[in-house]
C-alpha cells in the first residue's frame, strides 16, 4: 500500500484525518499559532500576523479579501496522485469562507508547506481560528498521456461549445 510522507512544521499539527471510515475527504486545519498568512486585496499582497496565541490564534479576513492560510505541514504524495483541495460542506453552509480555486490541486512533487487559498465571500470580517477545519483534501489518481499532432474531425452532432447538448 502506498502512503503519503508527512512532515509537521508545528508541534501540534498532525496528519490530516478523515472524519469517518466512509469519508472520502481528509480534513485540513488552519495553523495560525505564531504564524502569518499572505493576504491579498485588489491584487496587492501583504503578510498579516495571526492575533493571539495557541488555540486562540486567529486570522481576520476583510470582505472580498483572499488569503493563503498555512496548514503547518509539508507532504509528498505518491507519483500518479494529486490532492484536490475542496470546501467542507458544513463550512460552506455555516460561514462565508470560500475556497478560492476549488478544487485546487497539490501535485506529487510540490515541496513546500501546504496552504489553502480562501476568500471572504460575505459582507462582514471573517475570523479563522488556529486548528479550525477550513477545507478538505480528496486524493485522485491521474494518467499522463502524450499529445500527437493530427486533425480532430467532428464525430457527432455536438458542435458549438458550451450548452451544445440542449437548449
Amino acid at each position: 500500500m502506498e502512503s503519503i510522507v508527512f512532515e509537521s512544521l508545528h508541534p501540534d499539527v498532525a496528519p490530516p484525518r478523515r472524519g469517518t471510515a466512509g469519508s472520502a475527504g481528509y480534513d485540513l486545519a488552519a495553523c495560525l499559532d505564531g504564524r502569518s498568512a499572505r493576504v491579498f486585496n485588489a491584487g496587492v499582497m501583504r503578510e498579516v500576523a495571526a492575533e493571539g496565541v495557541g488555540a486562540a490564534a486567529t486570522l481576520t479576513i476583510a470582505p472580498g479579501e483572499k488569503a493563503l492560510v498555512p496548514l503547518g505541514f509539508k507532504a509528498r504524495l505518491p507519483v500518479g496522485y494529486e490532492a484536490q483541495i475542496r470546501p467542507r460542506s458544513g463550512t460552506s453552509v455555516k460561514t462565508d469562507l470560500v475556497i478560492a480555486n476549488a478544487p485546487g490541486t497539490v501535485d506529487a512533487d510540490y515541496p513546500d508547506e501546504w496552504c489553502v487559498p480562501v476568500k471572504n465571500g460575505g459582507p462582514a470580517p471573517l475570523r479563522i481560528t488556529h486548528g479550525e477545519r477550513i477545507a478538505q483534501m480528496v486524493l485522485a489518481r491521474f494518467e499522463v498521456l502524450d499529445f500527437t499532432a493530427g486533425t480532430v474531425a467532428q464525430t457527432t452532432e455536438r458542435a458549438g461549445g458550451f450548452g451544445s447538448t440542449g437548449q
